[in-house]
């Protein structure tokens, strides 16, 4: 384990399977609490200076947001997991208190949060859920660059004040997060300096011929690839990643995701940065991002998108 790297297990803390906040060290921005819940149990958070994405990773979930800046009960679609289509999602905003009850067992639930500087503004957004209908899926890439991304929280889609967050599908054998690029600077229409996390969730890639009949004795990986983007941003990665496990990109650039063959890799973002600008502005490292140009005359993986039943 690296100062950046944490494997599933590692960032357990007060009840949640993952607490990414700004009690690590170097880690000002974004946060992600992780939690595995049966039918029937419930978890309580308050967002305080924070605002929050709430979406189910597997099962479903009902959730409340009560606060000053409106109140919202919804129910969240339940899903098979998270290569079963785009989530629903709960957007609760700052000062908000959040209940999160499963209604499907067992449920994993994900809390996207981004600290929102300063006062309140008299526009911030109130509660709001997007049904899995309405998030647009994006194919990204093409050739072996192909990979499918669910935009459930970036601008244009839902209304918030600083977090950005999506969800990346990648078949086995192809590379995302490609080429390898980097939002650590802010400079002005051309990039924004955001930290990023990285959740993982690896399975065996239905059909293929592993040990057992539910992937028994294989082990589902894939990789993650960070490094420097300046002398005063080191930083060397080449993580493998594992369900459960989190990478964060406080600076550098970032690239390729690989999901090696036998196994599909799911990635969830979330992304916010200390610029007044909520926007996902990136340049590609220029030793690569030659590559863009070349799938123009590539078809996009057409095993894209995974979907599958909810």
């Amino acid at each position: 384990m690296s100062r950046w790297t944490f494997p599933l297990g590692t960032l357990r803390h007060d009840g949640w399977d993952v607490v990414v906040d700004d009690a690590l060290d170097g880690w000002q921005h974004t946060g992600l609490l992780v939690v595995d819940l049966t039918a029937g149990d419930e978890r309580r958070f308050t967002t305080a200076t924070r605002e929050a994405v709430v979406l189910p990773l597997s099962g479903g979930a009902t959730v409340t947001v009560t606060g000053p800046y409106g109140d919202l009960m919804a129910d969240l679609a339940p899903r098979a997991s998270v290569f079963a289509g785009a989530p629903d999602v709960v957007y609760a905003p700052r000062g908000s208190d959040v209940v999160v009850s499963a209604t499907a067992g067992p449920t994993r639930v994900a809390l996207c949060l981004a600290v929102v500087p300063g006062e309140a503004p008299d526009d911030v957004p109130p509660p709001r859920h997007l049904p899995a209908a309405d998030v647009p899926v994006e194919l990204r890439g093409a050739g072996q660059a192909s990979r499918e991304v669910r935009n459930f929280g970036v601008p244009g889609v839902l209304g918030a004040e600083r977090i950005i967050a999506c969800e990346v599908v990648t078949p086995e054998g192809n590379w995302s997060s490609y080429p390898p690029h980097k939002h650590d600077e802010e400079r002005p229409d051309e990039e924004t300096a955001l930290e990023e996390i990285y959740y993982h969730e690896v399975r065996v890639t239905p059909g293929s011929p592993a040990p057992g009949p539910n992937g028994e004795g294989a082990d589902p990986h894939g990789y993650l690839r960070v490094y420097g983007s300046g002398a005063d941003r080191e930083i060397d990665e080449l993580t493998p990643v594992r369900t459960g496990d989190v990478v964060l990109v406080p600076h550098g650039w970032h690239g390729p995701a690989m999901a090696v063959p036998g196994y599909d890799l799911y990635y969830l973002n979330v992304m916010a940065g200390p610029g007044p600008e909520r926007a996902w502005l990136i340049c590609d490292d220029p030793a690569h991002g030659w590559v863009r140009s070349t799938w123009a005359d590539q078809p996009v993986d057409p095993r894209l998108p995974l979907g599958g039943p909810r």
